[in-house]
């Protein structure tokens, strides 16, 4: 599933093409990826202008004029590819031949027509969606995003947000609590071993062992890796491309995660893959020492 420097290089990638078309279609070629009301479709999608491109944890809201957003979720395979009438598009999601093929293929769910060009959402195993959401009171009234915690990289979040939101998971692992979407929105497993490794905390340390100054730290380096991602085209070599169809760079520079078996370019120990809090993890054992 995409962490939020995927779905922000995607968001950026959209907004450059999509903002002041109208749509003139919508169309869906599988009923869930696209669940919604087809007069509703007529009346508050055809004929309206998107508005602006915008993101909420991992999970893409395009605004309308209609007064109703579309909210969109990649989930594990999807892809968003605008195709213009002429001249460069756009490709951003898993990566597969759709990206660059003629489409729509056997991927494509949905099919939104504009004035200039078309917005593809393909997905091969289904569970990404479309919804169309009013736009007023969406961020309260829609559960998936009433329940996401602060936006890690927005001006305003502090380090006291933060630690009272980790703090409240005490007896779960550090990892797990990062990983908790309503502790704070869009980190993901690349994210938190990265964070977690920087700043020399093991992963299946318990929250409560967890000091003020490492959790100060963690704060700061889980900032500042997505940032870099974010800079370099988002992290996946193998899930995620930016709008130009070039792949995330940012995987070249990860100190640990999907380097198990490597050196720790810190101290030269062995990276190993172990599981936390269900998911697998990287560390250095060294590095990052478990307490006891």
């Amino acid at each position: 599933m995409p962490e939020l420097p995927e779905v922000e290089t995607v968001r950026a990638g959209l907004v450059q093409f999509l903002v002041g078309q109208k749509i003139l279609s919508a169309e869906s070629t599988w009923e869930k990826s696209f669940p919604n009301d087809p007069k509703l479709v007529r009346d508050k999608v055809v004929e309206a202008t998107v508005l602006s491109v915008d993101r909420r944890g991992k999970a893409i809201i395009i605004p309308l004029s209609s007064s109703y957003s579309l909210l969109i979720h990649l989930k594990m395979t999807g892809q968003l590819v605008y195709k213009p009438n002429q001249g460069q598009g756009f490709g951003g999601g898993h990566p597969t031949d759709s990206l660059i093929h003629s489409l729509p293929d056997t991927s494509t769910r949905v099919i939104i027509t504009l004035t200039n060009g078309t917005l593809f959402f393909n997905d091969q195993r289904k569970f990404g969606y479309v919804k169309l959401e009013k736009t007023a009171g969406l961020y309260e009234r829609n559960l998936f995003l009433r329940k996401l915690g602060p936006e890690p990289l927005e001006e305003n979040y502090t380090f006291e947000q933060f630690k009272t939101a980790v703090q409240k998971h005490n007896k779960t692992t550090i990892k797990a609590a990062i990983l908790d979407q309503t502790v704070v929105a869009g980190v993901g497993n690349i994210y938190a071993d990265e964070g977690l490794f920087a700043a020399k905390i093991h992963p299946a340390t318990k929250v409560s062992q967890v000091s003020t100054v490492k959790l100060h730290r963690l704060f700061d380096v889980l900032r500042e890796v997505m940032q870099l991602s974010i800079k370099l085209g988002g992290s996946s070599d193998r899930n995620y491309v930016d709008a130009k169809g070039k792949k995330g760079s940012y995987l070249k520079f990860a100190k640990v995660f999907r380097r198990e078996g490597k050196e720790c370019p810190v101290c030269g120990s062995e990276i190993t893959k172990i599981r936390v809090a269900g998911r697998g993890t990287h560390v250095c054992p060294k590095c990052q020492k478990i307490k006891k």
